[in-house]
């Protein structure tokens, strides 16, 4: 009888082997079925794409974050069988609103998408014929006012539906701003501080003039509160991305809110297909893998794992400070990415190497890790590493930082 091993060579020298004999006879023999199951394929050492620890956060660029396993499970689940979508996204929609104490959700394509489609069924309503109108307005209302202070290239998630921006910076202007064709006042929620007009009376204001109100919280998660907070507020929707903090389909969202709209916003969705959102499409297994990991979310134990992040913050300052000259600074964000962070600062007469060749040195490096921050700081965070990987980071700092001295 072949040893595993054996097997195992064999079949990694047989790329075709599973295509040649088919699932059916693979699945057939238990032992065969099990080593195949054991052989993962490295797809991106095939592509020659290096895989990095994320010391950076939850960047698209950097794909987000990792899903967790039950989620993975849920979307592989999800691509075993078929289903009507509309009555999917129905169901999941009553269990997210359910969860999450609110009127009712659905699982959007990204917070953009959520925006995108919550605009859209706010300018259009249930008019089918004005679903099919977009993105041309003529005859809609399509104005939204929004603070100065709040611009941000993400509202074309707006614009690109045919809504037209108005900016102030004051409740009084806002009520100065508003007329016939005001259709949605919009909050960005990373943006409060700067802000003079806060949440309360945001809605407030919307409220007072019958306007609908929407926050974009695409980064707010953690706080797990912030899920419940803004739509028990009275915002009338609420967008959060799905592939952030709260660790599922990096690709999914989420909008919450008053069900007449979110009804609204889904006719622009698919299953329809002469609509402004059909590029927008949310799979099953995405639907799935947003409920899943909304769910392990609410689950957690956020105290703990807001600890665990703190030690690790703490480890990777300390590593970097026991070298001459190097300072640090522990802070956490108001909003947005609302978790531990670091900036690592140095004096570069004693450490004669800058914040961008150190960016290099750890991209490049074995393994690599990703950073951020800008031309006087490294910026890190440990909240999208597997646990563990803090030591690797708080080493490698500490190595190319000594080795400048």
């Amino acid at each position: 009888m072949k040893s595993r091993r054996k097997v195992i060579q064999t079949l990694a020298s047989l790329p075709f082997v599973g295509a040649f004999l088919g699932s059916n006879t693979l699945s057939a023999n238990p032992v065969t079925a099990a080593v195949v199951s054991n052989v993962r394929r490295d797809f991106f050492k095939e592509l020659g794409l290096r895989t990095f620890i994320n010391a950076a956060g939850t960047y698209t660029s950097m794909t987000g974050s990792l899903m967790p396993k039950e989620v993975i499970e849920a979307i592989s689940y999800g691509a075993s069988e078929y289903v009507n979508l509309d009555e999917l996204q129905d169901k999941v929609g009553e269990r997210i609103a359910e969860l999450l104490n609110c009127e009712y959700a659905t699982v959007s394509s990204g917070a953009f998408g959520a925006m995108s489609i919550g605009m859209a069924g706010i300018m259009c309503g249930m008019d089918t014929k004005k679903v099919k109108q977009l993105p041309n307005t003529d005859g809609l209302k399509n104005e939204v006012i929004l603070q100065e202070s709040h611009t941000i290239g993400y509202a074309q998630a707006l614009t690109n539906v045919g809504a037209k921006l108005v900016k102030v910076k004051t409740a009084k202007q806002l009520e100065k701003a508003i007329t016939k064709k005001t259709v949605m006042l919009w909050f960005l929620n990373a943006n409060t501080e700067q802000g003079d007009i806060k949440w309360e009376e945001f809605v407030a204001l919307g409220k007072k003039h019958n306007i609908p109100t929407f926050n974009d919280c695409a980064a707010d998660v953690p706080p797990v509160e912030n899920l419940f907070r803004f739509t028990r507020m009275g915002f009338d929707l609420v967008a959060f991305s799905g592939g952030k903090g709260l660790r599922g389909p990096q690709s999914a969202g989420l909008l919450l809110g008053k069900r007449k709209y979110i009804e609204a916003a889904r006719l622009h969705t698919p299953p329809r297909g002469e609509t402004i959102g059909r590029g927008m499409k949310v799979n099953k297994e995405e639907v799935l893998g947003m409920l899943a990991a909304l769910e392990m979310y609410l689950k957690k134990d956020h105290k703990n794992e807001w600890k665990m992040w703190e030690s690790q913050i703490q480890l990777i300052s300390d590593s970097a400070t026991s070298i001459d000259g190097v300072r640090s600074e522990i802070h956490v964000p108001k909003h947005a990415n609302h978790v531990p962070s670091l900036r690592i600062k140095w004096n570069q007469k004693l450490v004669k190497i800058t914040p961008d060749e150190m960016r290099k040195q750890l991209r490049e490096g074995h393994p690599s890790i990703q950073t951020v921050g800008d031309s006087k700081t490294i910026g890190i965070t440990t909240w999208m590493m597997v646990p563990g990987q803090e030591r690797i980071v708080a080493k490698r700092v500490k190595e190319i930082l000594s080795n400048a001295t």
